[in-house]
């Protein structure tokens, strides 16, 4: 990784800021991007990164974004924005199609920029879960964003080569993100996880940034996706 540069967008929390961490401290030149501006200075400060203020909602500022990076790149990371969970009969179809535009029509546009900003045989990576692949009330949106992700590595990664598109698929993390989703509820999940999955402890953001390293760094690795949940797909 040395003297590689390492896009993250969404970087400053969870997975995107230990992925920065982690490329750092193999010698990588890490960009990364984020909306809360006191975290991007918090993440300049750790990792000497440069930082831009970014909404990755907001499609003509991504564009702007991705045009003035040096070019070429060596790797992109897409961090998660969260999950969409609402029963159908509750459902706010404009916060859905709001969803499907950013979390599939978006990253058919990233891909499309990465065809020429990556190095070939550079890297595109994408976050996934593991947890709507079960069906259930109240994940059909969250289920739809993970197929839709599974159909898009494998696609992409074909259309732009050589540039590599993988993605990973995590269970539940311990993350800000999966903090506020729980609120009161997150040490009864974490206990709950700890006692049920195979490997007794909760999944960190540093396991999952481990796994994007890998597939960051091993060049035969195109259209994968690993699963990084602790077994939680393996129980009820």
């Amino acid at each position: 990784m040395k003297g590689s540069i390492v896009v993250v967008l969404g970087g400053t929390a969870g997975i995107g800021l230990e992925t920065a961490r982690l490329a750092r401290a193999s010698a990588a030149d890490v960009i990364v991007t984020g909306r809360d501006q006191g975290r991007l200075d918090a993440a300049r400060d750790e990792l000497g990164a440069t930082t831009a203020r970014l909404d990755l909602g907001d499609t003509a500022a991504v564009t702007r974004f991705l045009a003035g990076l040096p070019a070429p790149v060596d790797h992109v990371l897409l961090s998660g924005g969260g999950p969409f969970y609402a029963p159908l009969a509750e459902m706010d179809l404009d916060r859905v199609r709001q969803f499907l535009d950013e979390h599939i029509v978006g990253k058919l546009r990233l891909a499309r920029e990465c065809a020429s900003l990556v190095r070939p045989g550079g890297s595109l990576t994408f976050i996934s879960g593991t947890g709507a692949r079960r069906p259930a009330v109240g994940i059909s949106v969250a289920a739809i964003g993970t197929a839709a992700i599974t159909a898009l590595t494998t696609n992409l990664a074909v259309e732009i080569a050589p540039v590599r598109v993988n993605a990973v698929a995590a269970g539940f993390v311990d993350t800000p993100l999966s903090a506020r989703i729980l609120g009161d509820d997150l040490e009864a999940r974490r206990s709950q996880l700890r006692d049920t999955l195979p490997i007794r402890r909760v999944v960190g953001p540093a396991d999952v940034a481990a796994t994007i390293l890998h597939l960051m760094t091993n060049t035969a690795v195109t259209g994968a996706i690993y699963d990084v949940d602790g077994g939680q797909q393996l129980i009820r």
